[in-house]
């Protein structure tokens, strides 16, 4: 097995369609919902495939390589999980042309695009669903799904009792994807996708198909059509099972996501713990799959890092720092740039505030420095990782490093002004030797007698060279 060359490399951002940007007001819909009104489940603000076109310019100078996109296919809701046709770009996002344009210019600014897969459940509009409901035993796509009994009614409120609904819902029915029709559909659908141009998959609660088979086939498929096609997962607990050459190349780190929420959010852990659990995590996995997981604080599942952490700018600063200097591909949720805030789904999924006046431009900037940094010290997309041990419980130091890059990462995670000082000789660094911060080129220190002392703020970090 080995993993897609180019995503320890990679800098996410990912985008819900619907609220990053509208680029063609001809294919909203009449009851357009007004651009930044309060997101709900239900409605639509008009986003769609041009906008995302119109602002790869805004992407690449913020610096990303990748883009992940929700689910762009048909569905009757803004977050399209429902959907109901896996071949179709959903009208209210433009057309298979838009999606092309999207791709092709896409791949020439040096960004790759993976999609949302669901092909766990669709909605009851997909044709297999409708068939059974209009045909009911009779219908020849019977066996494509879970049914308990029949007749088979999905429209009335309430659980699915006829038949299996992801979570009980009515609106979402779960394929039987061992039936084989089903599979070949399924299948072939996330072939074509990649002959078309993208770049790879996320898979959505792959853990509900639970049939190692089924994803050792569809890797298979995915990686003939394309070897560097990226296939990461949604599993929100550590388990090795998910990575491999049966199932993917890497996953959401929602572990690691929740470490940084202990560490800054909750206070339920201090350094020393949060260390333990992200070097812990990062040693669990095969060392090509910990370097290939997707990388996050937060997403459209969950409550924007911003508002987690309190709206405390230095907090989010500081989560963002250790984020880029972990292994994996670092992702940005849309939005979190320039400070957009949010609760759980589906406050999490506001428009995006393209009045540059809004903008908290402190945040833009930051990450720009990070994402650049990134990009220029090989130490922190392809380097090993060593714990650096050091005295303060509220501290925790590490070095990122290959044959010719060092970087070493200092965070404080406390309310308080920090200084620590470090055994230089266990870094590896000379006597005498001046390190330089690469956040604040202005700060310097000289090792002196073997011992490198650094000033931190409250909640700050350095990067030291």
């Amino acid at each position: 097995m080995s993993t897609p060359e180019w995503v320890q490399d990679a800098i996410f951002y990912q985008i819900f369609p619907d609220r990053f940007a509208n680029g063609d007001l001809e294919n909203d819909p009449p009851n357009l919902v007004k651009w930044g009104s309060v997101p709900t489940s239900w409605g639509f603000q008009g986003g769609d495939l041009a906008g995302i076109l119109q602002k790869l310019d805004y992407l690449l100078d913020l610096g990303i390589t990748a883009i992940y996109l929700n689910p762009i296919f048909q569905a009757t809701s803004n977050h399209r999980y429902n959907t109901t046709s896996y071949y179709q770009i959903d009208p209210k996002l433009g057309n298979l042309e838009d999606f092309h344009r999207l791709i092709t210019q896409a791949h020439q600014k040096g960004l790759r695009i993976i999609l949302d897969g669901v092909f766990n459940h669709c909605g009851r509009g997909f044709f297999a669903f409708n068939d059974v409901l209009e045909n009911q035993d009779y219908s020849p796509y019977r066996n494509w799904y879970h049914i308990k009994r029949f007749p088979v009614n999905a429209y009335s409120w309430g659980e699915a009792t006829d038949y299996l609904g992801w979570w009980g819902m009515k609106s979402l029915p779960k394929f039987n994807t061992s039936n084989p029709a089903t599979r070949k559909y399924l299948l072939d659908v996330a072939r074509y996708w990649i002959e078309q141009g993208v770049d790879g998959w996320r898979l959505d609660v792959p853990n509900e198909i639970n049939d190692d088979s089924f994803w050792a086939e569809f890797r298979q498929v995915v990686k003939s059509a394309n070897p560097e096609a990226y296939l990461v997962g949604e599993i929100w607990s550590p388990d090795q099972r998910w990575v491999g050459d049966r199932h993917f190349d890497g996953l959401m780190d929602y572990p690691v996501m929740e470490a940084v929420s202990s560490l800054l959010a909750s206070n339920t852990l201090d350094a020393a713990h949060f260390a333990e659990k992200v070097e812990g995590l990062l040693s669990f996995y095969p060392r090509e799959n910990a370097y290939a997981m997707y990388v996050l604080l937060d997403s459209h599942d969950t409550e924007r890092i911003l508002t987690k952490l309190g709206n405390d700018v230095a907090k989010m600063k500081l989560a963002y720092q250790f984020l880029f200097a972990y292994p994996g591909a670092p992702a940005i949720y849309y939005g979190d740039e320039i400070g957009l805030t949010g609760g759980k789904d589906p406050a999490c999924r506001g428009a995006f505030q393209w009045d540059e006046a809004q903008w908290n431009v402190e945040i833009r900037n930051f990450l720009k420095k990070l994402v650049q940094l990134r990009k220029s010290h090989p130490a922190l997309r392809r380097g090993d990782y060593q714990h650096v041990a050091q005295e303060n419980a509220q501290c925790y130091a590490f070095t990122r490093f290959t044959e010719e890059d060092k970087v070493l990462v200092v965070l404080n995670a406390s309310g308080a002004k920090m200084k620590v000082a470090l055994d230089a000789s266990t870094i590896g660094w000379e006597d005498s030797s001046m390190v330089h911060d690469l956040i604040d080129p202005r700060k310097q220190s000289v090792i002196a007698n073997n011992t490198l002392e650094i000033n931190l703020p409250a909640w700050g970090a350095a990067w030291l060279v």
